[in-house]
């Protein structure tokens, strides 16, 4: 047989073994998040617990293994040598399909990833055979492809968010009603009896859904399966009695319920998800194995129809590979943090997704509607039901939300997903438990007035993402089909070169460039810290406006239209930076309990003067660059000879502000006012000089545009620079003077 195809074997396996990091990394927050957004135990525990049902999970998956072996495609139709290309393709596929989504910040979907992928390749390799059979048609295709699965997962998509996002409202709302945030006295009396439900739920979850392949044949399986009902019961009458003699014991059994939660969802991840990572490699080695007995390349590949178990040890190396990343990984906590934040019950979370049309309808709505309510249900109970929902952090843990909807988000996740499996639904474990997690989020009233748009975004966002992961890996796929199938081996050297370069790119460049900028900044959890990392944001926001305005003037000069894009992008990227820190301050002064309102207010400052000094920036960096983007005619050279004038002033204005921000040595303040009023002077010269020119007919429309522009927005960058010094040093007395008497710095606004 020729080495090639033992080329494709060890790419398949290298591309294996970094599926495995990715997908860990992406859908580690499906099992963790109940327990990281409760805190319902340590960071090490959580992981532990996690790691032993993915250790369970993996030697239990072989049955999953079909899906990649005939699940999508018929592989009787198809040669080994076709067989090779087609998985080849599906993986070299992956790979492009989240380097893209990775770059573009969107959410992924390792399950619909997978069947597109392999879906888009198939239709690829079919379209290669019937092009070359003068016998086949296009109405053939059907033969080569399992269209009614892939049906099955476009449903699944529909139907897991509907339903695990409706079915964690509904139980969230009613757990709420009955335990309320101050759940401590009920819960001594019923707790048991509840935790017993959820681990009963959990338990079914874990034996039918991670368990199932492995025990299918027991006598005990065949029992539950005939009398479900009565082996339901008898197993919340025993997890309750066992509960309820726990928690004379003074332990918390929520603890117990959600880390039984993490296991069982972390089993059921890698029992059925692992294909997802490894399922094309080893369908690929398993191709190999056939078609080496015979060293006939040609042959058929109709025995990867039946269904051989897995080898033992391949999956144990990749549980082993599943559990370093789960503790090594990160990006993994990262990742986790997007349900987080669209989750927290605080307010002002979420921001960052910004708002759109669809959420902001849904907003009006759902206010219209509860208007309505308001009028029709009697005002006392009203009340009562507002009662049951009034926030308060009995645990004291500063978690982003409770173990009572940690508990609720476990247990209903499993019982939809246990649901469905009975069932024969191909509901999608990632789906279930997003979606159960942002309906449980809105029945706790975490989804304020204040926040509702921007947390309806980013789910929308998510969703959407899941729905394109579909259409990009199926174009993608057989994109890259095609190409292989027929440009042969030099297509084969390119697209092999292509994907290893996205890898090391990926895995490599870019983590090593965030996990830099994870260690650079400082943890803010004390008042001093909040402040030291505002005082540093502030020397290197100034620092590098300097660098921009100076590079943007003279790139405008020069006409340079690269060097202006890269300045608008730079730009750009201060502002948001800004802006986020503007969006998190409310959550900020809440964490800041030793601060006061001095510090406060000087906090609320600093964030302002910062924000309005970028956006000035931003404000001169774009219309030079859509200037010279257009092709427009550039400065004249008195215009340039004026700017650079201007520069030179600004660049010295800052050059001291720069100075006295990081010495906090501010004795040359008023050489910096001094400066500053010649700035500004200059500023009215070269208007008046400008207007002048344009009355004599000797500037053009679009350049003198520009140059104002410049000049209005240098104006305001400086008045906010200047502003923001002052402030710095009003603080800096105040907390060195530990005076409790706050002199309030007057905003600099002289014309």
């Amino acid at each position: 047989m020729s080495e090639f195809y033992t080329v494709i074997i060890g790419i398949l396996a290298i591309l294996a073994i970094t599926g495995l990091f990715v997908g860990v990394t992406n859908d580690a927050v499906n099992f963790l998040n109940s327990a990281l957004g409760s805190k319902a135990a340590s960071l090490r525990t959580i992981l532990l617990v996690a790691s032993v049902g993915i250790l369970v999970g993996v030697v239990t998956s072989s049955g999953m293994m079909e899906v990649a072996r005939s699940g999508m495609f018929n592989p009787g139709m198809f040669s080994f040598h076709e067989v090779m290309i087609l998985y080849l393709g599906a993986m070299f596929a992956n790979v492009i399909l989240l380097d893209l989504y990775n770059s573009w910040g969107l959410p992924t979907s390792t399950t619909v990833s997978l069947i597109f992928c392999l879906l888009g390749s198939a239709i690829a390799v079919s379209v290669f055979k019937i092009s070359a059979a003068p016998e086949l048609t296009v109405s053939s295709l059907g033969d080569f492809i399992n269209t009614s699965r892939a049906m099955g997962i476009v449903s699944a998509i529909l139907l897991s968010v509907v339903i695990a996002f409706t079915c964690g409202t509904l139980v969230m709302y009613v757990s709420r009603l009955i335990f309320s945030f101050r759940y401590m006295a009920v819960f001594r009396r019923f707790g048991s009896l509840w935790c017993g439900a959820s681990l009963t739920a959990i338990v079914y979850f874990a034996v039918f859904k991670g368990l199932k392949g492995m025990l299918a044949d027991r006598a005990v399986i065949i029992f539950i399966e005939h009398h479900l009902l009565l082996s339901l019961f008898i197993c919340w009458v025993v997890c309750s009695l066992l509960l309820y003699l726990v928690q004379r014991f003074k332990i918390n059994i929520l603890r117990i319920t959600i880390l039984s939660g993490t296991f069982a969802l972390a089993l059921a991840f890698a029992g059925n998800d692992l294909v997802n990572f490894i399922g094309v490699p080893v369908a690929g080695f398993d191709a190999y194995s056939i078609a080496r007995q015979t060293g006939d390349t040609a042959m058929m590949m109709g025995a990867l129809a039946e269904n051989v178990p897995a080898n033992f040890f391949i999956l144990l190396a990749a549980g082993l590979v599943m559990i370093f990343t789960l503790w090594t990984s990160k990006k993994a906590m990262h990742v986790s943090q997007t349900e987080l934040s669209l989750s927290a019950q605080e307010e002002g979370e979420g921001e960052q997704y910004g708002s759109s049309v669809f959420s902001r309808t849904i907003v009006r709505i759902a206010l219209n509607i509860n208007a309505g309510l308001e009028r029709t249900v009697p005002q006392r109970i009203r009340k009562a039901v507002a009662r049951r929902f009034e926030f308060e952090d009995v645990e004291h843990s500063g978690a982003p939300y409770d173990m009572i909807r940690a508990t609720v988000n476990l247990t209903t996740s499993a019982l939809l997903i246990s649901l469905a499996t009975s069932l024969k639904l191909p509901l999608s474990t990632t789906y279930v438990c997003f979606m159960v997690a942002m309906g449980s989020s809105l029945a706790d009233r975490a989804w304020g007035r204040e926040s509702a748009v921007y947390r309806i975004s980013g789910v929308t966002t998510v969703v959407a993402g899941w729905f394109i992961t579909a259409l990009g890996g199926f174009l993608i796929a057989f994109v890259v089909g095609l190409v292989l199938i027929y440009g042969k081996m030099p297509a084969f050297v390119i697209v092999t070169l292509l994907c290893g370069w996205m890898l090391i790119r990926s895995n490599f460049s870019k983590k090593g460039k965030e996990e830099s900028a994870t260690q650079n900044k400082p943890q803010q959890n004390t008042l001093e810290e909040v402040i030291l990392s505002l005082r540093n944001e502030v020397c290197t926001t100034m620092e590098c406006a300097t660098k921009i305005y100076d590079r943007t003037l003279l790139a405008v000069m020069k006409e340079n239209r690269k060097e202006l894009r890269n300045m608008v992008k730079v730009a750009n990227d201060l502002f948001y930076q800004s802006r986020e820190r503007k969006y998190t301050l409310l959550p900020t002064l809440k964490h800041l309990q030793t601060s006061d309102v001095n510090t406060a207010h000087y906090y609320v400052q600093i964030v302002d003067y910062l924000n309005e000094m970028t956006k000035a920036l931003m404000h001169i960096t774009r219309p030079a660059f859509e200037h010279i983007d257009n092709n427009h005619e550039g400065l004249s050279k008195e215009q340039a000879k004026d700017l650079m004038s201007i520069n030179d002033d600004v660049e010295s204005i800052y050059r001291h502000i720069n100075v006295m921000l990081r010495t906090g040595d501010f004795t040359d303040i008023e050489m910096v006012l001094a400066l500053r009023d010649q700035l500004f002077e200059s500023i009215a010269e070269a208007i008046k000089s400008e207007l002048t020119r344009i009355n004599e007919a000797r500037s053009n429309t679009k350049a003198s545009m520009l140059y104002l522009t410049i000049l209005t927005e240098t104006k305001n960058m400086v008045l906010q620079s200047r502003n923001l010094l002052k402030s710095q040093q009003y603080f800096l007395n105040h907390r060195t003077a530990g005076s409790t008497t706050w002199i309030k710095p007057q905003a600099d606004v002289r014309e």
